[in-house]
């Protein structure tokens, strides 16, 4: 039985751009982007885990904003809830730290890139907002 991991990301705007990081080598999934963000531990809330998460990839505090959504993703082995949130940049600069490149993107050319399996539907929503 597939166990289930919950997670979250944090679709950062700036304007009309949002932020998009590719997973790094030696990653699954290694070359696809992705919302940054990761599990949730026990006894944070999501938006706590978001800000957590953030500054350990980037290096960077955001403010989270709007629940955008939750999406499903299963594979052999588990069952990924990503449950994504608006953010925007409250102090410092994104830093490359776990992924191999990052960009701002204007939100209509996010379907351009190669997403990860669990970040589409984001990409989705987003660009329908």
């Amino acid at each position: 039985m597939a166990r289930n991991i919950d997670v979250v990301g944090a679709v950062i705007l700036d304007g009309d751009l949002v932020f998009a990081a590719q997973r790094g080598p030696g990653r699954s999934m290694s070359g696809l982007w992705e919302f940054p963000g990761g599990k949730i531990e026990p006894g944070e809330t999501p938006e706590q885990a978001l800000k957590r998460e953030i500054f350990e990839e980037l290096s960077v505090e955001v403010e989270v904003l709007d629940r955008i959504g939750t999406s499903r993703h299963e594979t052999d082995s588990v069952v990924i809830n990503l449950t994504t949130y608006y953010c925007t940049l409250r102090s410092g600069a994104p830093e490359l730290s776990e992924h191999q490149e990052i960009r701002w993107v204007p939100k209509a050319e996010l379907h351009q890139l190669e997403w990860a399996p669990a970040d589409i539907e984001t990409v989705e929503r987003v660009q329908q907002q």
